[in-house]
C-alpha cells in the first residue's frame, strides 16, 4: 500500500512538473519580440537637413523650400515590395488632390537613385504571391512627385528610421512646416490609403491650398 502511494505521488509530482513546463513555454511563446523603433525626433524639432538625388533628375536639399511650403517626407523600405508599391500607387492615383495644397511631398529610400527611378516610372509591377500562391500584379501610374534615394543611410540614421545593422528604412511619415519644424511625425502608415491619409493630416494642420 505504501509503495502504492509513494508512485501515485511520484506521477503527481511529474504531471505537475510537465504542466509548469508547459505553462511556462506557452507563456514564452506569447511574449512579444522587441518593441518596434520609436521615433528620436519629436513635434517641434528642427528636421535634419539633407540633399538627396530625387527620381526627377534634380538634387532636392530640404532647407531650400523653408519659408515657401511644407514639406512631406515618406520613407518606406524598399522599392518594388509589396506594401512599398501600394502606398506609391496610393500618393500617385492621387497627386492632383494632394497638389491643390502649399506643400512638396517625396518618398524616400535608401534605395539608389537608379532602382528609385525604375519605381517610380513603372507602370506595373508583378509581387510574388504569399506562401507559394499566384503572384499578384500591381497596376499604377507613374509617380508624379520625386522619389529620393539615401544610399548612405545618413539622412535615414538623422530621421531615425535606420538604426542599428538595419538597411531598410522604417516606413514613417514626417510632415514639416513652411519653418523648417517638424509638425507631425505618423509611425503607422496605412499603404493603401496613404494619399488620403496625408490629405487628412494636411487639413489637420492647416496647410494652406493653393490659390
Amino acid at each position: 500500500m505504501t509503495g502504492e502511494l509513494e508512485a501515485l505521488a511520484m506521477r503527481g509530482l511529474i504531471t505537475t512538473g510537465l504542466v509548469t513546463l508547459f505553462a511556462a513555454a506557452s507563456m514564452l511563446a506569447q511574449t512579444p519580440g522587441q518593441t518596434p523603433p520609436q521615433p528620436t525626433l519629436k513635434v517641434g524639432d528642427m528636421a535634419p537637413d539633407f540633399t538627396l538625388a530625387g527620381t526627377d533628375g534634380k538634387m532636392h536639399k530640404l532647407s531650400s523650400y523653408r519659408g515657401k511650403s511644407a514639406v512631406v517626407i515618406a520613407w518606406f523600405p524598399k522599392a518594388f515590395t509589396s506594401g512599398c508599391t501600394v502606398e506609391c500607387k496610393s500618393l500617385a492615383d492621387n497627386g492632383d488632390k494632394i497638389q491643390k495644397y502649399e506643400v512638396v511631398y517625396f518618398m524616400a529610400s535608401t534605395d539608389t537613385i537608379d532602382e528609385n527611378t525604375k519605381f517610380a516610372k513603372a507602370t506595373s509591377v508583378t509581387l510574388p504571391g504569399r506562401a507559394g500562391g499566384e503572384p499578384t500584379v500591381v497596376e499604377k501610374k507613374e509617380a508624379d512627385f520625386p522619389m529620393l534615394s539615401d544610399p548612405t543611410m545618413e539622412t535615414a540614421r538623422a530621421y531615425g528610421v535606420v538604426t542599428g545593422d538595419r538597411k531598410t528604412a522604417s516606413r514613417w511619415t514626417f510632415y514639416i512646416d513652411k519653418s523648417g519644424k517638424i509638425a507631425a511625425i505618423e509611425t503607422a502608415v496605412r499603404p493603401a490609403t496613404s494619399a488620403e491619409d496625408m490629405i487628412t493630416r494636411l487639413e489637420e494642420l492647416k496647410v494652406a491650398k493653393k490659390k
